[in-house]
């Protein structure tokens, strides 16, 4: 048997084709068992999870492993029966940037499906609609790249020239449309650091106030409650100074000032003021409307009346609603409410009558 087994041996190395085609055969056996054990020990792991993401690459990775097994299979084979041919370099190089070229297309497919998975997750989420699409390309173009760059290097192709051409390039782009990217970068900072969000009620610096309808990579747009689009540059954005009225806490405040006169009565005129929030639904039970005697003013006592809201947007109707209440109720509870005056005395001065005007300032310390 030991014999028969040895001339059989021997019979299959006369004949190299013969052991060439043994070997492919046996490349395919070995991918086959390669991927059933790697298949079998990875769905143990991925039975763990909840999400179908694993499995979706799991389904993908069969072709990649059982390819990469058989073209090593084809490398040792090459090695032995072919190393003397002066095309085995070339079929050697060949062979690996198939492999190169198979792993870059595997790496972009599960790019995809991975940020395909997310975007699903967060499709009401406007920054992450924004954002994730943008670093789904990016690296996308990071993993074409990267196998661009190493086909060239295999095919002993110098990249040098390249990249400095390149680099000359992509300098010359940067200088020419550096708007463009202070526009693109604020963009990803405005979406990463969250500043305001879709609805929120913003204030710029240079007093734009408004609510915010849309943030995109380049710009972020504002509608202002006279419907009036503002669009402001995300560069501009990144860097202002930005109050965003809707903050944290799904509540804001609102304040009207008030002067009274000087006989006025305190408690009266605070449990007044209080009673011009009753009945008005747009103010929040909670925290309570409050009042503060804030200061003695010229003429007047300065006194505050600060109430709670769930809408910025609707800070100016109700201003107008809490002031018009107040007018009338203080009207009816026979409160004061004091006017700039103009006192005119006559001083006689060497025989004539001289005029003196004094001015009695209003509640904002401003002349009447």
């Amino acid at each position: 048997m030991e014999h028969s087994l040895v001339n059989a041996w021997k019979w299959i190395l006369a004949h190299p084709y013969l052991l060439g085609l043994i070997l492919v055969v046996a490349a395919v056996v070995a991918a086959l068992a390669v991927d059933y054990v790697f298949t079998r020990v990875v769905k143990v792991l991925t039975r763990m999870s909840k999400t179908k993401l694993d499995d979706h690459i799991l389904g993908n990775l069969h072709g990649p492993v059982r390819a990469s097994v058989v073209m090593l299979f084809l490398l040792v084979a090459m090695d032995v029966y072919l190393e003397e041919q002066a095309w085995h370099n070339s079929l050697v190089n060949l062979i690996y940037s198939v492999m190169i070229t198979i792993w870059t297309v595997y790496m972009v497919r599960m790019s995809r499906a991975v940020f395909r998975v997310l975007k699903n997750r967060h499709r009401k989420d406007q920054a992450s609609r924004q954002l994730l699409p943008l670093l789904d390309n990016l690296i996308i173009l990071v993993l074409l790249v990267h196998g661009g760059f190493w086909l060239l290097k295999l095919w002993n192709i110098n990249v040098t020239p390249l990249l400095a051409s390149a680099g000359i390039a992509t300098a010359a782009v940067a200088l020419a449309s550096k708007d463009t990217l202070a526009n693109l970068f604020g963009g990803v900072s405005v979406l990463v650091d969250h500043p305001y969000r879709l609805g929120d009620y913003i204030t710029l610096e240079k007093g734009q106030r408004g609510e915010v309808v849309d943030i995109g990579i380049r710009s972020t747009r504002i509608l202002t409650r006279d419907d009036v689009l503002i669009t402001v540059p995300n560069s501009v954005m990144s860097t202002t100074t930005i109050i965003n009225e809707s903050g944290q806490v799904p509540r804001f405040r609102v304040r009207t000032t008030v002067g009274v006169g000087y006989d006025s009565d305190p408690d009266q005129v605070e449990a007044t003021l209080l009673k011009a929030c009753e009945d008005l639904s747009e103010i929040l039970p909670s925290p309570k409307p409050r009042v503060r005697f804030r200061e003695f003013g010229d003429s007047t006592l300065v006194y505050q009346l600060m109430a709670w809201i769930h809408d910025p947007g609707d800070r100016g109707r109700i201003v107008h609603e809490l002031n018009t209440r107040i007018l009338k109720l203080f009207r009816q509870e026979g409160i004061e409410i004091p006017f700039p005056q103009r006192v005119v005395s006559y001083h006689p001065r060497g025989g004539h009558l001289q005029a003196k005007v004094e001015v009695v300032k209003g509640k904002d310390g401003k002349e009447a």
